[in-house]
């Protein structure tokens, strides 16, 4: 009713005799009142400002830390690990589930209401209509990914502090290049969510009054997430803009690793860019005055399943061409140089806390040797099979070094490394120093690997 009423205001300022289309910053203002106005897109708007930092200064305060997911060893180390963790959570959950609130319906709401003669009579364009519409819910989706990058920084720094953040391949990052890192992350996590919007907006197109709508931008984003759960070649991978979701963790690598992350905000805004023009046609060429569907599931396959259909093809085939690698993009050496290399940051890290020598990377020439299966299976590809014995050396010890641990390697390069032994390194999750008990940044530790190949591979 008030979006009726709302369209009758409209409608009663701007149709006199002989005038032309309502400006589009007037359509604008109009959508995005309209939407904010809904109950469910404000209690949206105070949970996305409120629940993660609540969340991420609760987590900080437990003994148990949500090890699973990429940094959230690190929430007690670390304010900069929260807003991360939530990043982690938010593109597997909360970003596809907003997409599909704000722009899931916001056509087939039109329909369900029966006012889109209303809008056409004040608007007089229905490319207007679409053009404030999609701006509409970009603001909306923008104020709601904001508000969890507020909030998760806000908890984390409250509960935790500004201190410096373990990357992922061992390394420190001063509080400064981790606040600079963590903006980057979440500013490319938002392609990817631009580009479920998209085909929340194609998908409230073509359903029309259904509200089966809704669920496009969550079945795309759950389609996905399975997808990347596979042993998928390098370049089909890279060629989903769900990617982009988890892409941003060369971010926190030294130096960064920018090349797949690049890729993936490029693939997801290529996404976004198609799905809303596809949207766009089927919208305009839409019968608005007899409700005739002839030809409208034609129209559907040709400008809508079609286009992203060509553009996953052209996308594979395009990284295929530009990048070497091939496979899952997972060999043994890559493996056992992204062990090798967080093993060597993480013993240094463990030295300072116990107040021993320093030592540097290149003082302890870190090696290791992983296999697969106990040697049975081929070293590459994701599996939680792997095995690893990672040698170093201490200066003026003639004997080496060695401890082994029991790896998790998943299938988009992420490496989860568990210690096995010998214990005074690895054996136990705490360990002893001046100060009292702390973690032991040796005794389980995350990697990740770049599927990517380089000239160093």
């Amino acid at each position: 009713m008030s979006t009726v009423m709302a369209g009758d205001a409209v409608a009663g300022a701007a149709a006199t005799p002989g005038a032309g289309p309502v400006p589009v910053g007037r359509v604008y203002r109009f959508e995005l009142v309209k939407l904010v106005s809904q109950w469910r897109i404000r209690l949206l708007v105070l949970a996305c400002w409120a629940l993660p930092g609540l969340f991420v200064a609760a987590v900080a305060q437990q003994g148990t830390l949500p090890s699973d997911t990429l940094f959230g060893r690190w929430m007690h180390a670390t304010g900069w690990a929260g807003p991360l963790v939530v990043l982690g959570f938010a593109g597997s959950w909360a970003l596809p589930l907003l997409t599909c609130v704000v722009a899931g319906d916001v056509f087939a709401a039109e329909d369900r209401l029966g006012t889109w003669r209303h809008l056409l009579v004040a608007v007089r364009s229905p490319r207007r209509i679409f053009l404030a519409k999609t701006l509409a819910s970009a603001t909306v989706i923008v104020l709601l990914v904001a508000g969890l990058v507020a909030s998760g920084v806000a908890g984390g720094l409250a509960a935790v502090g500004n201190q410096p953040l373990v990357g992922v391949d061992g390394h420190q990052l001063a509080p400064s290049a981790a606040a600079a890192s963590v903006l980057l992350a979440w500013a490319a996590a938002l392609a990817p969510t631009l580009a479920l919007a998209a085909l929340g907006l194609l998908g409230s197109v073509i359903l029309g009054r259904s509200p089966m709508g809704l669920l496009v931008p969550a079945l795309s984003a759950v389609a996905m997430q399975l997808a990347q759960t596979l042993p998928l070649p390098v370049a089909l991978r890279l060629a989903l803009p769900g990617y982009a979701f988890v892409s941003w963790n060369g971010l926190f690598a030294d130096p960064n690793r920018l090349d797949e992350l690049l890729i993936a905000v490029a693939v997801s805004l290529g996404w976004a860019a198609v799905a809303t023009t596809a949207a766009y046609r089927l919208f305009v060429r839409r019968d608005f005055t007899t409700g005739n569907e002839d030809g409208e599931k034609r129209r559907a396959l040709t400008y809508g399943v079609l286009p992203l259909a060509g553009l996953l093809a052209l996308g594979t085939g395009a990284v295929a061409v530009a990048t070497p690698s091939t496979g899952s993009g997972i060999t043994q050496a890559k493996v056992q140089r992204s062990v090798a290399t967080v093993f060597a940051h993480l013993y240094r890290l463990q030295t300072e806390q116990l107040h021993r020598p320093a030592v540097t990377e290149a003082d302890l020439r870190v090696s290791a040797e992983c296999n697969r299966g106990d040697g049975q299976v081929d070293p590459e590809g994701p599996g939680n099979d792997w095995r690893c014995v990672v040698t170093w050396h201490l200066p003026g010890t003639a004997a080496p070094g060695t401890a082994i641990y029991q790896l998790d390697v998943a299938s988009d390069g992420r490496v989860m490394a568990d210690g096995d032994g010998p214990k005074e390194v690895n054996g136990y999750f705490l360990v002893h120093t001046a100060t009292g008990a702390a973690p032991n940044p040796l005794w389980q530790f995350d990697g990740q690997i770049a599927l990517l190949d380089s000239s160093t591979d």
